[in-house]
């Protein structure tokens, strides 16, 4: 105590006693008491310097580091005052998105606000030297690169020097990562900026950083899974200070779907759903027996102390399950006697045996739907997530992690199939034989990371041959020409012994924001666009003049 100390920062809050004035200086590091006397009028956010000396706090603080000590001011100097503020720093307030983002320097002063970003550093560092210890080299991509669609629309610079050429910002780094690895780069990664032109929501931005990484001769996943393991651990120890227990559980797609109606199950809580088709096959109802016997399924979702839900409540779960496809819902409530919407149809002996299958206990209802497998499970899941949020059995301080493994390599689309992941995905060894005659069963060597019901990370073993690459391409209807047009210095390269390998790609912003316990990751990010797009603080994006149009050749239509 009575040291002597200079200090400098942001007038967070002032209290005036009349003779004595308390103000609490901010900076970086934290909240400082400052007592000074016949002070100046202080406005909250002034930039000052003080000197004086540290002595014991009258009314300590404890929720301060600093909250047994304060400092008495012997002189003071405004550095920069601040004018009345457009919204509040020292208390969270509810100002708009828009009035946040426009005065985004004085938002970002808010605690919250530093402590993500500090998060967010200390994440980026321990990724940063996880990889480095496990011989990864960081190695940068470029930001203006040829368009190559990877499912959304691509951003496009106009070239002033090829008038009637555009680069595309990359949606990912894919083609320029396997090429390294081709290279001789045998662990490659890069914390990196990805662009995408698509509809924004809570967790998707235009422009967002990833985690990317690649691996020279990997052809077993699981080899992969043990180092990211160990990466995800060490970035929840030194970032937040939380262990995660290892190996983390891998499911199948089939297994994720069938189970929780999700290919990225929540797996904080239970209510798994399961399947009940056998009691109904061949049974009296026949609205469920007809879709067993047509090649359907019957599948249930228990709902722990479900079975006080109101009729109203049903008929609104079962409008929710016709919103994904279904014809309808049916229930079973477990109480002293079992009551049903199908007791006229169903004996009590099979809704027992139902509910058994189901893991329902006294007091607990189940709700069924029968159709497509998939598309039962799909809306019985979805109807899991909203009854788990609703009952509150999702603990917020759980971490449900998972491998989801075995996807199929190909999707419907319209009129063709579609890469369920990207066209450079390796299909599985023993499906190779199916990909001319029954493409839609080949699975793939792909594999998501999901934690608490969000894709974090997602990742393949890639092609490595140019023939089998070739093969691909044309089940996905792109043929040679366009294949060379737009792929042709990936193919050439495959053609100089490429070795085998594979990577995977986190969403950096989304792993952020889930650790800082955000619900967005505008939250995580210095400066987000809003759901339109659009740059409050810049007001991007902007027209720019005639003569600029002109060098690049260029000229807007009405």
């Amino acid at each position: 105590m009575g040291q002597a100390v200079v200090l400098a920062g942001w007038v967070h809050r002032v209290r005036d006693l009349g003779g004595v004035t308390f103000v609490d200086l901010r900076d970086a590091s934290g909240i400082v008491q400052l007592v000074l006397r016949d002070a100046p009028k202080l406005s909250h956010e002034d930039v000052v310097r003080v000197g004086g000396s540290v002595r014991p706090r009258q009314s300590p603080n404890p929720a301060l580091p600093t909250g047994e000590v304060e400092v008495e001011v012997g002189e003071l100097e405004l550095l920069s005052h601040a004018k009345p503020l457009p919204l509040p720093v020292a208390e969270e307030g509810s100002p708009s998105e828009e009035t946040r983002l426009r005065y985004r320097y004085l938002d970002l002063r808010k605690p919250r606000m530093q402590r993500n970003l500090g998060l967010r550093h200390r994440t980026a560092l321990a990724i940063r030297n996880y990889l480095d210890a496990q011989g990864f080299i960081e190695v940068e991509t470029p930001m203006l690169t040829r368009s190559t669609p990877e499912g959304a629309r691509d951003f496009l610079v106009p070239s002033r020097l090829s008038r009637g050429s555009f680069y595309a910002l990359p949606q990912s780094p894919q083609l320029f990562k396997q090429i390294l690895v081709t290279s001789g780069v045998e662990r490659y990664f890069q914390i990196v900026h990805c662009f995408r032109d698509e509809d924004l929501r809570a967790d998707r931005q235009p422009e967002f950083t990833q985690l990317d990484l690649e691996m020279a001769f990997l052809e077993d996943p699981e080899e992969l899974f043990g180092l990211l393991e160990g990466l995800v651990a060490h970035v929840f120890r030194e970032a937040i200070g939380v262990e995660i227990q290892t190996p983390i559980p891998r499911l199948s797609y089939a297994e994720a779907i069938a189970r929780y109606g999700s290919d990225k199950p929540d797996l904080r809580f239970g209510m798994e759903i399961a399947d009940v088709s056998k009691p109904f096959a061949g049974g009296p109802f026949r609205v469920f027996s007809e879709i067993v016997n047509s090649g359907g399924a019957v599948r249930a979702l228990p709902v722990p102390g479900g079975a006080a839900k109101s009729r109203g409540e049903l008929a609104r779960l079962e409008e929710a399950a016709k919103g994904h496809g279904l014809p309808g819902l049916a229930w079973i409530k477990i109480g002293e006697e079992i009551a049903s919407s199908l007791g006229k149809h169903v004996p009590p002996e099979t809704l027992a045996a139902v509910a058994h299958a189901a893991g329902a206990r006294t007091g607990d209802l189940v709700l069924l739907a029968g159709g497509k497998p998939e598309t039962a499970s799909l809306a019985l899941g979805d109807l899991r997530l909203h009854l788990g949020r609703e009952l509150g059995l999702i603990a917020s301080d759980r971490w449900g992690l998972a491998w989801v493994v075995d996807f199929p390599l190909f999707k419907e689309g319209e009129g063709r199939l579609e890469s369920e992941h990207h066209p450079f995905t390796s299909p599985r060894d023993e499906d190779l034989s199916l990909l001319e005659t029954d493409p839609l069963k080949v699975r793939a060597k792909c594999y998501d990371f999901v934690m608490n019901g969000v894709e974090l990370a997602s990742g393949s073993i890639r092609i490595h041959r140019r023939e089998l690459q070739e093969r691909v391409f044309r089940i996905l209807g792109i043929g040679p020409e366009e294949a060379e047009r737009r792929f042709g210095f990936f193919l050439r390269a495959l053609e100089y012994g490429a070795p085998p390998h594979g990577g995977i790609a986190f969403g950096l912003d989304r792993w952020v924001m889930m650790m800082a316990g955000e619900d967005s990751i505008r939250e995580v990010i210095a400066f987000p666009k809003t759901t339109t797009g659009a740059c409050p603080l810049t007001d991007a994006p902007s027209t720019v003049d005639a003569a600029q149009l002109r060098e690049l050749g260029l000229r807007l239509e009405p």
